[in-house]
């Protein structure tokens, strides 16, 4: 078994679903070595979340967006944790709802997502950021 580790720092973005599948792979030299394994990414932010879904569609993205924002509200409402903006509390609930990591499939050098499929960073704050995202390798190189 081979293993591979990289920090990705990436670019920071607005409020919002962003496609970063490019932005991930472009920077992890070496994938290509990899004949079978496994792709674990790891966000360290406690108001960001990382998931896979519709890379085609922009409009999938501002659906989340808007259904997050109806699910769970700016504001301080109930919350006690206030400190940080309207938006830290609502950024920390949504992270833990959709998550701060996500594995896929390599064969042959090449991530195994669909033909559909994107890598999403979920950027809960109005103002995250920079943020990163821890990226393993595990699996079997070409001999």
């Amino acid at each position: 078994m081979d293993y591979l580790q990289h920090i990705i720092k990436l670019k920071p973005r607005p409020r919002g679903f962003h496609i970063i599948t490019d932005e991930v792979t472009s920077r992890l030299p070496g994938l290509q070595q990899f004949e079978i394994g496994l792709l674990h990414l790891f966000i360290q932010h406690t108001s960001a979340s990382l998931s896979v879904n519709e890379n085609a569609s922009p409009d999938v993205r501002g659906d989340l967006e808007r259904h997050l924002r109806e699910l769970v509200p700016d504001g301080p409402h109930h919350y006690q944790h206030t400190i940080e903006g309207e938006d830290d509390m609502p950024a920390h609930i949504k992270a833990s709802l959709i998550g701060s990591s996500i594995t896929i499939p390599i064969n042959r050098g090449r991530l195994l997502l669909g033909p559909w499929q994107g890598i999403y960073l979920g950027e809960h704050r109005d103002n995250g950021g920079s943020r990163t995202v821890v990226a393993t390798i595990s699996g079997e190189t070409r001999r």
